[in-house]
């Protein structure tokens, strides 16, 4: 074992006990070291922190910080709830032994919350209002409300019994007003489900519940996917939001009906796919909204572990737990006031989103839910094992929400190639406003973020008309498949523009990934080009070797570079685009933001004229294999692709050969058919 350490930067907080982290058993535990103990540190560590910012009568922490669009005093429950989430695991992960008097302090600020909602004073908390009016209350009522749940033998059965009733009529508030049209509903779902636990249900209660469920069920796509709503938003809510909530009520409720194996037999499912999307060096997806929450996108990991719908062995849910954690822990999420900022390394705004606040980076509170497996449980007692994304390169090809996954063994980076998630709702046009760089670009993974949307954007496929780049906004799939050793995803989208018409008639792109080992063939056929029009394709957004590694990901935040695993930093994270078929130019303009993992990037591109309909290939690659050899190289050296040719009748085809075994991937459209072999 080695000597104990302290987090970065937290350590030399005064005031700010409980960031010195046990020592590393690198027996139990010889891939991060961490144990549970690690966590109970990383827990209390995080309450002492915030818990400075308290108000006298405890019902708010004001975390310092830039408002979110819901205002100061909904931050300030925020700050409370999420929090409370923390030490509600915390305490009850330790069947309610609490020496820092964690729950002492959330019942006192309980009574004051509730005392006189709504009023403008020192303590009260906002009411629970409708999504529509500054709803984030109805957020934080359901962390409030599990917290009460797992801590009611210590907090809720001894209060005042004209407290549990203010608490009640607060979090009827959530049952009473409407949620927004997405896993909101698990919010009054959750209060319902307290309510009922401490033999407060009725009517209303019930049919909060059967909603929720209800929905649920239209949302479910398969393959362990919930959209997040009505549409195709998949993404990190469906391990911390829309797994979460379902499934630990039916584990606090005991239930093992046919509704809550069902839903259990989800996440199990879910955990096939979601598992991979972790790095060698703990990495999550860098994905979708929200990614402020950090660690919590490991809950859906925890969350099996303790319940017991998992298809991992339990050193390995640790394995992927502690890398997570730790991943985040050694780079800067935690600053120099002890407390989680704002961004994913650390500072990072271009991460955020309007409803973010001070008190939001709590929500990765949730992935403490893995203190509610005992220390003997073997989640902690077992020997760490490798994470699906460690040892072979994997190929995972997931039609039902149209993502393709694969992972290089090399380096231990993940990419995931989208083709079907795009978070725009059924009744929303596709405006170029909207666009949203976590999930309008072709691809992303566990060593690069996308860039800013003020910057060249990575990863992108954009027509251009009369200087006017286009975004992607809807996602049709178009199907998604894997083989021994390589997969494909394919879908099309129409192109709308930022100023000018915003859709040219006739005009849409359907577009194909292919991987195989660290490479990735994007091919894309434009239908409908404007005479004049010109089409760009870009590769991944990634640090210049000369730059990289220097507060990378950070606003004024030094030291972002080498992970605890690889000993890699930034720049040894390269990034390859090379022009098969249709493309004219190659440049590499840069990204001055950056991403959230490099102050400063590079995007190589290629550019082309385009006018009726043509077929475009591109070889792209992103590694830190210190042997891979640039694709440039390769397709020039006739090392990676012997021979790229067009096929079919129309010329609506396109065949690549690859050198290394002389198989022949081709990609046909109208009908789409890919194959390989």
């Amino acid at each position: 074992m080695t000597s104990p350490r302290e987090v970065p930067g937290a350590g030399a907080v005064d005031g700010c006990p409980g960031f010195r982290l046990p020592a590393e058993d690198r027996t139990l535990s010889p891939y991060t070291g961490w144990t549970r103990a690690h966590w109970e540190a990383t827990a209390d560590g995080l309450l002492h922190a915030a818990w400075r910012w308290a108000s006298p009568g405890r019902a708010l922490l004001d975390l310092p910080g830039r408002p979110s669009v819901s205002g100061v005093r909904s931050d300030g429950l925020e700050g409370y709830a999420r929090t409370f989430l923390a030490a509600a695991f915390r305490v009850a992960g330790a069947g309610g032994e609490d020496p820092h008097g964690w729950l002492d302090r959330y019942a006192d600020g309980l009574a004051a919350g509730t005392r006189t909602p709504g009023r403008d004073d020192a303590e009260s908390w906002p009411p629970v209002l409708g999504h529509e009016v500054r709803g984030q209350p109805m957020v934080e009522s359901a962390s409030v409300a599990l917290g009460l749940r797992l801590t009611r033998a210590w907090l809720w059965d001894r209060l005042d019994p004209g407290v549990r009733d203010r608490a009640e009529e607060w979090l009827r508030g959530a049952l009473r007003h409407t949620p927004a049209p997405n896993n909101w509903y698990l919010f009054p779902y959750t209060v319902a489900g307290f309510l009922e636990s401490v033999g407060r249900g009725d009517a209303e209660t019930a049919g909060a519940r059967e909603r929720a469920l209800a929905l649920l069920e239209g949302w479910y796509r398969g393959q362990g996917w919930y959209s997040d709503g009505d549409g195709r938003a998949f993404d990190h809510y469906n391990g911390w939001a829309l797994h979460l909530y379902p499934v630990l009520d039916a584990h606090l409720a005991g239930d093992t009906g046919e509704s809550a194996a069902r839903l259990g037999a989800r996440l199990r499912e879910h955990l096939e796919s979601f598992s991979l999307m972790f790095g060698a060096d703990g990495a999550p997806m860098h994905f979708g909204r929200s990614l402020t929450y950090r660690f919590a996108a490991g809950t859906a990991v925890a969350l099996g572990a303790v319940t017991g719908h998992t298809p991992l062995a339990p050193g390995v849910s640790r394995r992927l737990l502690n890398g997570s954690l730790r991943y985040f822990l050694d780079r800067g999420a935690i600053g120099a006031d002890g407390l989680l900022g704002l961004g994913w390394h650390g500072p990072h705004t271009a991460t955020l989103q309007r409803y973010s606040g001070p008190s939001s980076p709590y929500w990765a509170s949730k992935a403490l839910v893995a203190l509610l497996a005992p220390p003997d449980d073997p989640l902690w007692t077992a020997t760490e094992e490798a994470a699906p994304g460690e040892g072979a390169d994997r190929v995972l090809a997931l039609p039902a929400p149209g993502l393709l996954v694969h992972s290089t063994a090399a380096d231990g980076i993940v990419r995931l190639h989208n083709h079907g998630s795009d978070n725009v709702r059924p009744h929303e046009g596709e405006s170029a406003a909207e666009d949203d760089p976590h999930y309008g670009r072709q691809a992303y993974s566990t060593r690069t973020g996308p860039t800013a949307p003020e910057n060249v954007a990575d990863n992108h496929l954009a027509v251009e008309i009369a200087g006017v780049p286009s975004v992607r906004r809807r996602i049709r799939p178009l199907g998604a498949g894997h083989g021994d050793g390589w997969g494909w995803a394919a879908s099309w989208h129409r192109p709308v523009f930022g100023a000018g018409p915003p859709t040219a008639p006739g005009l849409r792109v359907e577009s194909v990934t292919v991987v195989r080992g660290r490479y990735e063939l994007r091919v894309h056929r434009v239908v409908g080009a404007p005479p004049g029009a010109r089409v760009r394709q870009t590769g991944w957004a990634t640090a210049p070797a000369d730059r990289a590694g220097r507060g990378a990901g950070n606003e004024g935040v030094a030291g972002n570079g080498a992970g605890y695993g690889d000993g890699n930093g930034d720049d040894a994270v390269r990034s390859e685009l090379t022009g098969l078929y249709g493309w004219e130019t190659p440049d590499e303009p840069r990204a001055p933001q950056g991403t959230a993992f490099t102050r400063w990037a590079r995007v190589p591109r290629l550019t082309a004229e385009v006018a009726g309909t043509a077929l475009f290939a591109a070889l792209v690659s992103l590694t830190a294999d210190p042997r891979a050899t640039p694709s440039d190289e390769a397709v020039s050296e006739a090392r990676a692709v012997r021979e790229v040719r067009v096929a079919g009748e129309d010329g609506s085809a396109i065949e690549v050969t690859w050198a290394d075994d002389g198989s022949t991937t081709r990609i046909a459209f109208a009908p789409l058919t890919v194959t390989h072999g």
